[in-house]
């Protein structure tokens, strides 16, 4: 083969590799994001149990330090179970005094879960488990690759988030 024939012929062999491997990469980045994930769900769930609790729990807290005045059905939506998962959760939570529910002002029907002051040094715990397992899967990444990797994630995320509820029930969530 020569000149244009060969460049021709090297392009498309260029083209078609690199199609092949960013296929492959995009498969790939599930998975890793999927691997990682559960790593670090695995990771906490050890964690918690340290501290007599399960991760489940510990997000329940997490959630309340951020968004304080969520109902259980409210709660159960960002993590995933049934409200009445979530009611027993709460349940050992409110055992322990860490929380407690509040009656709704404008509806008696409806029930607010609160933070009580002693759920405060078990949050500080989870903050300080938040910041050294950043520090330790970031370590080796600069500020850009995070920041740049951060951002992918939200993008992901919101689209995620903002899908069709037509789009969502063909699913069958």
């Amino acid at each position: 083969m020569a000149g244009p024939i060969k460049t021709a012929w090297l392009t498309a062999l260029c083209v078609n590799i690199s199609e092949l491997m960013f296929s492959r990469m995009q498969t790939e980045l599930l998975v890793e994001l999927y691997d990682v994930a559960r790593l670090m769900r695995t990771r906490f769930d050890r964690w918690a149990r340290t501290y007599g609790m399960t991760r489940a729990q510990g997000v329940i807290l997490a959630r309340l330090a951020r968004q304080p005045g969520m109902t259980q059905n409210e709660m159960a939506g960002l993590c995933e179970v049934e409200p009445i998962t979530v009611g027993r959760l709460v349940d050992r939570l409110e055992a322990r005094g860490l929380l407690e529910r509040r009656m709704d002002p404008s509806d008696r029907r409806i029930r607010r879960l609160h933070l009580l002051p002693a759920a405060e040094p078990i949050l500080k715990e989870i903050q300080r488990y938040k910041e050294t397992l950043f520090r330790e899967i970031t370590a080796d990444l600069d500020e850009q690759t995070v920041e740049l990797v951060t951002n992918a994630l939200l993008k992901m995320k919101t689209k995620l988030t903002n899908e069709g509820p037509a789009r969502v029930a063909a699913a069958g969530e």
